[in-house]
Parts: structure tokens; C-alpha cells; sequence
């Protein structure tokens, strides 16, 4: 009974596989809102059991909805981003964040602004889409849309019933933007701790208290002098966001050329901190602010922030600089300004609050070699944070230059460093002589020591989840356990020195696996061993289900490091292909194959005619089938005899 069960779940599998699937039919419209602005109407048909990834999903993540328009040379310009239904939201426990998604259909929505008549506007979308046991590889799918004077919602589109709003920000998106305002609060304060704004606190307090007739004056005048500081600063975050774009800070997280940059950026803030030099805007500008900030009343007063904001630049330019950075990378539009009025906020407060209780001012530590000590503080945790931006753009390129063993041993020896900083070994050029250690700097090493140490077992495999959201994953790393490891465990086991050529070792498996057809098929031959072809995508939740539910027991473990080759085919993999493999598509006439995913879903529907993921093919040496393939299979038992059943066939 049990092997008819698994010979009609095989059935059914092939019946599966052997197909081609497009669950997702597109159809534009246009709207006419003006003689020059329009909006571009997409919208998606999804059949039953599939949805369709919004377009905010975070990176490591489902593959998102993704719309780029043609700007025809510049003859029409994008109206902020693309909006979408409300969608679903759920927690998902194999990528570990909230996903939203669509099923039935969705209508996306681009507002445009024409500079020139235009009669056709091109565009793409690329999305993925996915059912409750496989997913489809990234589709590029093209859009016409037609603009005529009689442009309009078509009847279609009016009888969907469904209103299309501004994209819902979800919890999610609150929460990174709380996220972001609570980072900037924290850097306010530890920007009053440098040189160029403590020393100012007690003489800004008291020139107001002094200079007022009576004390609600000053305190009056000291907190229009915060709310000038607030205005100030969320007034650049304004600036950013306004010479961005929305669209423009979407792409940040996933742009190689901003990572870089910001990289770089950071590196420069970091060595300005260290005192390599000061970042100082020119003198002629304090001048002038100054000569303002003498006329008196509200004008005066606001002149006065706006001084020391330009004075006070060599220490707060790089905090406010990487606050920018960060919130931009985000991908919210608002974030710099939320970025901002947190920071100017948690500037602006000391001010008020020792205007209000002048006696406070007597309980303030005096200026020293302190202030320094915090600027050098900040410089290294500059640094730190550098790295996360290369190694995002390491990360999308698929380099490998920056894997999780060289990220972690950065910051080991970052933090290290610091370390020895902050017990005195290390001087730096700003640095007062250090006489003896007190006591807040000694607690502090302790605690940088505390965690450098705790990151030196990540090397060998440690998940480290308190900095989980900064190296690279586990998987993208020389080894998935760390330097130096050899696998100790049932069968199979493999040093770093015996992986063969184009092979690694997959986390958390340990499984030996190959991502190239040719160089996995090779090694087959040579090992005497039949091949199992793994179709499977980055962002393939299914596909991390097998990998985490059933490749784990020990059964189906076995046979996958004793008895098979793995050959792990990723569909969404978006590295380019060299100039010597880009041919052209055998599916779609006129396109051409560009990225290593392309090929390898290109391979998968050729040979075994579906395009869906998980799809599992064992073969032999001569890439004929040694029993039917399977798609996702979360049956243990089922998974288990099918490879059995092909690997004493292969024997056979």
C-alpha cells in the first residue's frame, strides 16, 4: 500500500513538472489626468493558489515586483513611485520578515509627467510568483502602454472594484522608521559629546540667560533656539529626500555604485574622526551667519543655531552624514527627515532644559581629553559600519571578495582595536595624555572587549544574532562553519582542502554542491556517482523548506553526501553571464540570455518542460533520467524512496 502511495504522489509530481506555467497575465491602460500628466495602469491577473510579491519587499527576501519605464530621451519624467493595492501581509518563518503579496490580481499605478508629445511609453516588470509547493523564476514581461488624447480607465479596469491606493505603509515600515528616528535621538546625544557642541552648551545657556530681562525670557529665547535647530536640520533631511526621489531611494539598498560610494563616504567620516582631518565648511560662511545672528529678536536667534550648526560641522558633518546615508538606504522617502528630527531633537533638548534649570549647568562635566576619546569612539564605529555598505554591493555582485569570515574578521579587529584604545594602548593625534584609565572608560572597554570576543566564533559557525543584520549570511562564506573546519560528522565528510574545483560546501547541511552543470557533471564521472540536479532559486521559499525540514534527517542526509552529486541550479541568480555565454533565448525570439539564472531556467523548461521550483532530477552520466522527477516533496518518507529508487538504478 505504502509503494502504490508513493508511485501516485510520483505521478502526480510529473504531472506537475511537465508543464509550463504563467499564472500571471498583464494588461496596461492609461489614464488621462491633464494635457501633460497621465497614469500608466498595470494590472496583473493571478490564477487561483498563486500570488504575486509586492514591490517592498527587503533584500534577502522573495524576489519583489519590480516596474521600469522608458523615458523615451527624456520626454517624460517619473511622479513619485509606483502604487499598489493593499495586499496581504504575513510573517513568514523561512525568510524571517513580514512579506506582502497579491492573489487574483493587483492593479499597479505611475504617475507621468510628459515633456514632449509622446504616442507609446515602454516599460518592464519583473516579479515572481509562487503557490503553496513551488515558485516560478524571475520574469521579465514587456508593457506597452498607448497615450491618445482619449486616454482613460478602461471598462476592464472599472468593473475590477477595487480602489488603488498609495502603498500602505504596514507595521514593518513603521517600525523601521521608528527605527530610524531612535538611531538618529542616540546620535544627537553622543553628537554633544564631542568638542565642537559640549563646550557650546553652558555658553549658549548662559548668554541667553544673561542677556534676558527676565528668566521666562530666556528660557523663551533658549527654546526658540532649539526649534531653530530642529528647523534646521529637517530642513536638510527635506533637501535630501527632495533631491533624490522616492524612486531613487528605493533602489539604494540594492544599487553597487551607492554602496560603494557610500563605502567611501564612511571611510572619510571615519578618518575624520580619528583625526586624520577635519571636515570644516568655509570660514566665510560662520562670518556671515555671525553678522546675522548680531541684529537680535527671532531672526538673531535663528541665526545663532544655524552658527553653530556650521561651526560645530567637523564633529556633528559625519554623524548627520552617515544618519543621511543610512536613512536613505532605507528606502523611505521620509526617512532623512525622521533621521533628522531625531537627531536635531535630542541636540536641541539640552539647551531648552538648561535654560529652564540654569542649576543644572554646575552638575556638567568639564571639558578635556573626553570629548576627543568620543569623537575617536564614533570614528571606529564609523568604520565598522563602512563594510556593511561593501559588502552589500559585494553581495549583489556576487563576488565573493567580502564573505562572512573577512566581514567578521574586520570587525574583530575593528573592535580590537578600539579596545586597546579605550585601556590606553593606542593614542591618536588629538588624544590628551593618558595618565590612568577612569572608571566609565574602563567599563566601557570592558564591554567592546566583551564583544570583540563574542564575534571570534562566528569564524567557525556561530549565527552571532546580535549583529545578524550585518555580515554577510551563512551560506555566503568560504566555509559555512568557518576557518578552518572539517566536518566530523556521519559520512561524507570533507575538508576545505578536498573540495574540488567549483564546488562548496552548502550550509546548514554541509552537503558537497556544485552551482556549475558542466563542472558538477565532471566530477560525477570521475567519482562514479549519478548526478542530482537541484532547481532551485535564492528566493525560493519552498526550496528553503526541503532544504530545512527534509534534507535534514539523517536518511536523505546520507544519501545526499555518500551516494549522489549535487548540482544546485539557481534560477534567480542575477550575476551577468561573460560576453563568450550570452546567446540567444530559445523561448522568447529577440531576447537574449544575460544573467546565469536566465540560463539555467532557460535549461530547466527546455529539458523537462516546467519552469516551477523545487524541482529535484537524478540522471546519469549520460543525462538521462534515472526515474521521473519530483517537485516539492515534504514528505519524508516519499523524498527518501524516490532516491533510493534512483540511485539503485543507477547501480543497476
Amino acid at each position: 500500500m505504502k509503494n502504490l502511495l508513493t508511485l501516485l504522489f510520483l505521478t502526480f509530481s510529473l504531472i506537475l513538472t511537465a508543464q509550463i506555467h504563467e499564472p500571471v497575465k498583464w494588461q496596461t491602460t492609461v489614464e488621462k489626468i491633464s494635457e501633460t500628466e497621465y497614469i500608466l495602469i498595470s494590472k496583473a491577473t493571478i490564477d487561483a493558489g498563486w500570488h504575486l510579491y509586492a514591490q517592498d519587499v527587503i533584500e534577502d527576501g522573495p524576489i519583489p515586483t519590480l516596474f521600469t519605464f522608458d523615458d523615451q530621451d527624456a520626454k517624460l519624467k517619473l511622479i513619485g513611485n509606483t502604487s499598489e493595492e493593499e495586499g496581504y501581509t504575513i510573517d513568514d518563518p523561512i525568510f524571517n520578515m513580514e512579506i506582502k503579496f497579491f492573489e487574483n490580481s493587483a492593479v499597479f499605478k505611475q504617475k507621468i509627467r510628459l515633456t514632449s508629445p509622446v504616442n507609446e511609453i515602454n516599460g518592464t516588470v519583473e516579479f515572481m510568483v509562487c503557490d503553496d509547493t513551488r515558485c516560478l523564476p524571475p520574469t521579465e514581461v514587456d508593457l506597452l502602454f498607448t497615450i491618445s488624447k482619449e486616454a482613460g480607465i478602461t471598462e476592464s479596469i472599472k468593473k475590477e472594484g477595487k480602489p488603488v491606493v498609495s502603498i500602505k505603509k504596514d507595521s514593518s515600515s513603521e517600525k523601521s522608521l521608528w527605527g530610524i528616528f531612535f538611531i538618529a535621538f542616540l546620535s544627537g546625544f553622543a553628537a554633544l559629546l564631542t568638542p565642537c557642541v559640549f563646550p557650546m552648551i553652558p555658553m549658549t545657556v548662559s548668554f541667553f540667560t544673561k542677556q534676558s530681562k527676565t528668566k521666562a525670557a530666556g528660557i523663551k529665547n533658549a527654546i526658540i533656539y532649539g526649534l531653530s535647530i530642529i528647523v534646521i536640520y529637517v530642513l536638510l533631511g527635506i533637501l535630501v529626500s527632495l533631491l533624490f526621489g522616492a524612486d531613487a531611494l528605493n533602489a539604494l539598498s540594492t544599487n553597487v555604485w551607492f554602496n560603494v560610494i557610500f563605502f567611501v563616504l564612511l571611510l572619510v567620516f571615519a578618518a575624520s574622526f580619528l583625526g586624520a582631518f577635519e571636515i570644516m565648511l568655509p570660514n566665510s560662511w560662520a562670518n556671515k551667519v555671525d553678522s546675522q545672528a548680531d541684529r537680535g529678536g527671532l531672526i538673531g536667534i535663528f541665526f545663532m543655531a544655524l552658527a553653530l550648526a556650521i561651526v560645530s560641522f567637523s564633529c556633528t558633518g559625519p554623524i548627520v552624514g552617515t544618519l543621511l546615508v543610512e536613512a536613505a538606504a532605507g528606502g523611505s522617502q521620509v526617512g532623512p527627515i525622521i533621521g533628522m528630527l531625531g537627531f536635531s531633537l535630542a541636540i536641541a533638548l539640552p539647551f531648552a532644559l538648561f535654560a529652564a534649570f540654569p542649576g543644572w549647568l554646575n552638575s556638567l562635566p568639564k571639558s578635556g581629553g573626553w570629548l576627543n576619546t568620543v569623537k575617536v569612539v564614533l570614528g571606529f564605529l564609523e568604520l565598522a559600519l563602512a563594510f556593511k555598505f561593501l559588502s552589500n554591493a559585494d553581495l549583489v555582485l556576487q563576488l565573493h571578495l567580502l564573505e562572512r569570515e573577512i566581514f567578521i574578521a574586520i570587525w574583530i579587529a575593528i573592535f580590537g582595536a578600539l579596545t586597546f584604545y579605550l585601556f590606553g594602548k593606542i593614542q591618536l593625534p588629538h588624544d590628551s595624555p593618558v595618565n590612568h584609565i577612569s572608571v566609565g572608560r574602563l567599563s566601557l572597554g570592558l564591554i567592546v572587549l566583551s564583544f570583540t570576543i563574542y564575534m571570534i566564533p562566528g569564524l567557525w559557525g556561530a549565527p552571532l544574532n546580535l549583529i545578524s543584520a550585518f555580515p554577510p549570511p551563512q551560506h555566503y562564506s568560504e566555509s559555512p562553519y568557518g576557518v578552518g573546519f572539517r566536518q566530523l560528522g556521519s559520512g561524507g565528510g570533507v575538508s576545505q582542502s578536498d573540495i574540488p574545483d567549483g564546488a562548496h560546501l552548502m550550509a546548514p547541511n554541509d552537503i558537497l554542491a556544485f552551482n556549475d552543470y558542466d563542472k558538477g557533471l565532471a566530477y560525477a564521472k570521475k567519482v562514479g556517482k549519478p548526478v542530482m540536479i537541484d532547481f532551485t532559486g535564492h528566493a525560493c521559499v519552498n526550496c528553503r523548506k526541503m532544504e530545512q525540514n527534509v534534507w535534514v534527517n539523517p536518511k536523505v542526509l546520507k544519501m545526499l553526501k555518500n551516494d549522489v552529486v549535487l548540482i544546485s541550479l539557481y534560477v534567480d541568480d542575477k550575476r551577468k553571464l561573460n560576453a563568450d555565454e550570452i546567446v540567444d533565448s530559445k523561448l522568447k525570439p529577440g531576447k537574449k540570455l544575460k544573467y546565469i539564472g536566465q540560463k539555467w531556467s532557460e535549461l530547466q523548461t527546455i529539458k523537462y518542460k516546467t519552469n516551477t521550483q523545487p524541482m529535484y532530477v537524478l540522471m546519469d552520466h549520460t543525462e538521462e533520467n534515472l526515474i521521473k522527477p519530483v517537485a516539492y516533496t515534504p514528505d519524508i518518507d516519499t523524498y527518501s524512496n524516490w532516491l533510493k529508487e534512483g540511485i539503485s538504478n543507477f547501480k543497476k
